[in-house]
């Protein structure tokens, strides 16, 4: 299990899971429940289990940073 330490954390969400300081994966949060209801987003404070697309070795200890990507048109 994880413990949100800060913002939020959504369903979809680009994942990058770091170990010892150093990056180990980056890919997308496939799975988001707590207790054991799947659910959209976890706030802050809060505990949640997580999945991650096309990996499994996640270890106590490891950091999993969770964000997100928008795409600005530009304007000139």
């Amino acid at each position: 299990g994880c413990r949100v330490t800060d913002g939020t954390v959504e369903r979809g969400a680009h994942v990058r899971l770091i170990r010892d300081n150093v990056v180990v994966h980056e890919g997308k949060l496939s799975t988001l429940k707590r207790f054991k209801d799947e659910v959209k987003e976890v706030l802050a404070g809060q505990e949640c289990g997580m999945a991650f697309e096309n990996y499994q070795d996640m270890r106590a200890g490891d950091v999993i940073e969770c964000y997100r990507v928008e795409e600005v048109k530009r304007t000139l």
